[in-house]
């Protein structure tokens, strides 16, 4: 499991500059490549797959308290057996430390829906 996961997500500051692709490449390779892209050095999107609607529901909960306990709100969209995540720091318009760690937050719960 990525040790990006057990990091702590700092806010930025208006004054951080958003993450470029030689800054996050190591960060992107801690993430699951069947789930997570990069999408025009901007954001991630991921799609979560489910074997039904109740383990997608759950899991959308689980991110949802994730997101509520750092403050650091994705865009979560549910459907029966797949969850879709798009995030990246607002404040910046764009890709920050903290997007990776959530992210990686995100596999290690979802692992326990396999």
């Amino acid at each position: 499991m990525s040790e990006l996961a057990n990091e702590a997500c700092e806010a930025c500051t208006s004054e951080d500059e958003p993450l470029v692709e030689n800054e996050y490449a190591e960060y992107r390779d801690e993430l699951r490549d069947d789930v997570w892209e990069v999408v025009d050095d901007h954001h991630l999107e991921a799609t979560y797959n489910f074997e039904d609607f109740r383990d997608a529901l759950e899991f959308t909960y689980e991110i949802g308290e994730l997101a509520e306990e750092e403050w650091h709100h994705p865009d979560i969209s549910l459907e029966w057996g797949e969850v879709n995540v798009e995030m990246w720091t607002h404040k910046i318009d764009g890709l920050h430390k903290t997007d990776f760690v959530m992210a990686a937050r995100m596999d290690r719960i979802h692992k326990q829906y396999g």
